[in-house]
């Protein structure tokens, strides 16, 4: 029979019970580690007017043109985009809804475009993230509506690009000043929409008011028809007037602008 003390027994029990009890300890946090991994999430919800560039500017890493490759549209929309677009958030139509985009696909890209890095009703100018480049949001909206359109091919470079769209602008009036050739733009203006634009009513941007107008003047002719037809903040579709045609609406956006150029 051996003989063990008691001082060694006693000891050697602790030794025991301190290397289960590191085990055990070591387990629970490697599952807290997993549980808070898996509840982590995916974005960070940012609405108009809140200061949001700054979390997130760092989000887009290496996906920028700016390092000579692609624009990895895909990484700049994991980063600032699907927050809202995966989750519906804020009435953001979710990527690969075709229910959800279809009236906003019939707007064609260029103004999904136009509406995400300016803004558009809950949606703050470029995600929130002011830092990524007008060539980077296109090709995160490019990423985003994929699933439900023909989306067109993209210019690569900041200077290709923007020759480009002022082409495009150049094209696009030409057609608009064709389309509303012959409609008094003045009349409707009168009968539509002059009950907020001659008195600045709603927030609407007085007509004849350069001031005012001069930041909506930089979003480009595109976006203010189609504020004005698709309806913008307190700003009805049509002005509140549904019977009015595309063209008509763009005649009395024509009659506005003439006022302040």
């Amino acid at each position: 029979m051996v003989r063990v003390k008691s001082s060694k027994l006693i000891m050697g029990c602790l030794t025991a019970l301190g290397l289960s009890t590191g085990i055990a300890v070591a387990q629970d946090d490697a599952a807290h580690d997993a549980i808070a991994e898996r509840l982590k999430p995916v974005g960070e919800l940012c609405l108009q007017g809140e200061d949001c560039g700054t979390a997130m500017a760092a989000a887009g890493g290496d996906s920028s043109a700016s390092s000579g490759g692609a624009i990895d549209g895909a990484g700049i929309y994991n980063n600032v985009c699907m927050a809202c677009h995966e989750t519906g958030a804020a009435g953001a139509p979710v990527r690969g809804d075709e229910a959800a985009w279809s009236e906003r696909t019939g707007k064609g890209f260029e103004t999904l475009v136009s509406h995400a890095i300016n803004g558009f009703n809950a949606m703050p100018a470029k995600g929130g993230n002011p830092n990524l480049s007008d060539d980077e949001v296109q090709a995160a909206v490019a990423h985003l509506v994929e699933p439900v359109m023909d989306v067109p091919a993209q210019e690569s470079g900041g200077d290709t690009a923007e020759a480009s769209a002022e082409g495009e602008a150049s094209e696009t009036s030409a057609s608009a000043e064709a389309a509303t050739a012959g409609i008094d733009g003045a009349a409707i203006y009168n009968s539509a929409c002059m009950a907020c634009h001659d008195t600045g009513a709603a927030g609407a941007p007085v007509k004849g008011n350069a001031e005012a107008w001069a930041p909506r003047l930089e979003k480009g002719t595109e976006t203010l028809y189609s504020h004005a037809i698709n309806g913008f903040n307190a700003m009805p579709a049509k002005g509140g007037n549904a019977s009015l045609s595309d063209d008509e609406v763009k005649a009395a956006v024509d009659h506005m602008v003439g006022a302040v150029q």
